[in-house]
């Protein structure tokens, strides 16, 4: 993520605990760390849920619920927002030093809005973005896909001429 446009509707509660972590710290975990959540950031809104591995998000939220973790992983979310801050500079350097940028994007997507990975080509226009048959954690179902679009640019990486 860098542009704050991706930040869907299911952002609402976490901008809300990042404006008064106080009042919506229980929203926001049951907004992040429920199982229901946990188990959308794995399937999205994959209409085949055959081929999601149910261990995934199982296993997932068993370690966010483990104890102190809930803590732990409030902390690191409050934290995010910092993040979010720094989305300007991020595209200004983008925009800047063009570099070889590779987006992969799940098109099951459910934590983002899915104007997000063409919002890269207003800052990189030659940006290579693919969509890949999977949700948020796309290589739960995509990983040969995307492990094939990484060996392509690490082949044009290796083909580009050094500069003296």
């Amino acid at each position: 993520m860098a542009h704050n446009t991706g930040l869907g509707e299911n952002w609402k509660t976490r901008r809300a605990y990042w404006a008064d972590r106080v009042a919506y710290e229980s929203a926001q975990r049951t907004n992040l760390l429920s199982l229901e959540t946990t188990r959308s950031r794995h399937v999205g809104n994959d209409p085949d849920l055959q081929r999601h591995d149910p261990d995934l998000w199982t296993d997932e939220y068993y370690f966010l619920n483990r104890p102190g973790q809930v803590d732990i992983q409030s902390d690191l979310f409050y934290d995010y927002r910092t993040n979010v801050d720094n989305y300007p500079k991020w595209q200004a350097w983008m925009r800047e030093k063009q570099p070889r940028l590779l987006v992969l994007w799940g098109k099951y997507e459910a934590s983002f809005d899915p104007s997000e990975p063409e919002a890269y080509r207003r800052d990189v226009p030659k940006a290579e973005v693919h969509i890949v048959d999977g949700p948020h954690f796309a290589l739960d179902t995509a990983a040969d896909q995307i492990a094939d679009f990484v060996r392509g640019l690490m082949k044009q990486a290796r083909q580009r001429p050094t500069k003296s």
